[in-house]
């Protein structure tokens, strides 16, 4: 479910071109800030502008519909504090029923939303459940959402 936009068409303008593609290299980098030719920081985004195909666009509106799910699936303080506890590790409905002072219900009901948008996965193991992530994409939006709302 990545966002990256990768050139797929001739452009009718080469310098948006240029642009694009430097983006793409930088995504490929994967550096944190990067300084212009002027020395002004860059985003790591890319430039869309009138002369972008309409195949880049298209591509670019499945990634925003693809992001959209996720950032709604995350959207609730519940599955968030779920996502934040499972970021340490694996753990029982249980335990996040007391990390999270909630009825099993509502943490069920909370699970049941996290593995259905595919962020979490399952294990039982005789009558409990246990929950982990999936994969690393929950741990790194916690960690952005941990630098912007959570740092000193």
């Amino acid at each position: 479910m990545g966002l990256t936009y990768n050139v797929v068409c001739k452009r009718k303008n080469p310098i948006g071109r240029q642009r694009l593609e430097g983006y793409n290299n930088q995504m490929m980098e994967n550096s944190d800030t990067d300084l212009g030719t002027a020395g002004e920081p860059t985003s790591r985004l890319p430039v869309f502008d009138a002369n972008t195909c309409p195949e880049d666009m298209e591509k670019m509106m499945k990634n925003a519909e693809a992001a959209s799910t996720f950032l709604k699936a995350i959207s609730h303080e519940g599955r968030l504090m779920i996502l934040c506890h499972l970021v340490s590790g694996e753990k029982s409905v249980t335990d996040l029923e007391d990390l999270l002072s909630s009825r099993q219900s509502a943490v069920s009901q909370q699970l049941a939303r996290l593995r259905l948008e595919g962020l979490i996965k399952p294990r039982r193991e005789g009558k409990a459940i246990y929950y982990s992530l999936t994969d690393d994409r929950p741990k790194q939006i916690m960690e952005v959402v941990y630098d912007l709302f959570c740092r000193s």
